[in-house]
């Protein structure tokens, strides 16, 4: 069963006064025949839980600097209306006893914790973002991550890849950034994926009539989950692994890269969609940095002479790990150019960096 978290939080202008604060409030407690334990603060204001016969747990802190919590607890099922009207008497006698010296009343909705279907993920830069989830539409372990297809009211399904949000239907924006925002021609042209197992790419692009894409996915529970729940994004062109103008390669980008570069092979476009940038900004001890490294060099290896690379970077406001991965740019075999572009992708709720990039 899930448990909901409520908070209650009064900033004040000058030190708290717990013997005039508290004892005020205790009738409101004793009223919910809530029981009250007070705990040593050493020194460091006032600090008392409130127990309900029904599981409600309250946690009253007063901090000496002039800060006052609330924090409310209690099973998924209770009666909200019920703590509704706690909180609302909590928050008027407090509004009564700390008169002339609040400078900020804040209270949040209910944190759900422990919910069958998860509703709450990061953003790249480390902020909660709570999302409108109301179903889990696939879940799978494979061989190389865990799988989940989230089902959004306002983002539709998103793909969540080992707890990292990827794409949703809304994205499409994502996917137009990542192919040159309308810029670039693909009609005649050969098209090298890295990844892009949600397959919307390849779906954007099989429009523009391209002479051959091929598109390298790893993992193949990834294209079933998509091809069943994301079809908003990828349409019928997961259904079958080749069509008029492309194929869909199941395995490992690096040794068919290195393969290609073997066989003095080329493309037109290399679309890199395997991972964004690493957050670390220490690329000498983060294995992640030397396979972007990596593939970045045997993406340039194997990119037309006038071709052109395309890959997502991270969110903008990653300026230290952003500047590294620009840094990575001018260490390639090859002198390249690059620009990069600001999107708002949907889903991602937060601005973010694209890379074009093509050889001197």
């Amino acid at each position: 069963m899930a448990v909901r978290h409520y908070t209650l939080d009064f900033s004040l202008s000058t030190p708290v006064d717990t013997a005039s604060v508290v004892p005020g409030l205790l009738c409101i407690f004793h009223e919910q025949e809530l029981t009250e334990t007070i705990h040593d603060t050493n020194g460091h204001g006032y600090l008392a839980t409130f127990v309900g016969k029904n599981g409600r747990l309250v946690i009253l802190r007063v901090h000496s600097h002039g800060l006052v919590t609330i924090d409310l607890q209690c099973h998924e099922d209770d009666n909200i209306a019920q703590l509704d009207n706690l909180l609302n008497a909590l928050e008027k006698k407090l509004k009564a006893l700390l008169n002339g010296s609040i400078t900020r009343i804040k209270r949040l909705p209910a944190l759900v914790r422990g919910a069958k279907v998860d509703r709450y993920w990061p953003t790249a830069d480390g902020r909660l973002v709570e999302y409108d989830i109301d179903e889990v539409v696939y879940e799978e372990d494979s061989a190389y991550q865990n799988i989940k297809i989230l089902h959004s009211r306002q983002y539709g399904n998103i793909l969540v890849l080992d707890g990292d949000v990827n794409l949703a239907e809304s994205d499409l924006a994502y996917t137009k950034a990542i192919t040159g925002n309308g810029r670039e021609s693909y009609a005649g042209k050969e098209v090298l994926i890295l990844g892009g197992g949600d397959g919307g790419i390849l779906a954007e692009l099989v429009k523009q009539k391209p002479k051959m894409i091929t598109m390298v996915e790893i993992d193949q529970k990834v294209i079933d989950g998509c091809k069943m729940h994301m079809r908003r994004t990828c349409g019928n062109t997961l259904d079958n692994l080749r069509g008029d103008c492309y194929q869909i390669l199941i395995e490992d980008c690096v040794p068919l890269l290195k393969k290609y570069v073997q066989e003095g092979r080329t493309f037109d476009y290399v679309i890199n969609d395997l991972t964004a940038i690493p957050i670390s900004t220490a690329p000498e001890e983060d294995s992640t940095w030397e396979f972007l490294r990596l593939i970045l060099d045997l993406s340039m290896r194997v990119l037309h002479p006038k071709g052109k690379y395309f890959t997502q970077g991270n969110s903008v406001n990653l300026k230290e790990a952003l500047s590294l991965y620009e840094e990575q740019l001018g260490k390639l075999s090859c002198p390249i150019d690059f620009r990069k572009e600001v999107v708002c992708v949907p889903s991602y709720l937060e601005q973010w960096v694209f890379y074009t990039a093509w050889k001197k």
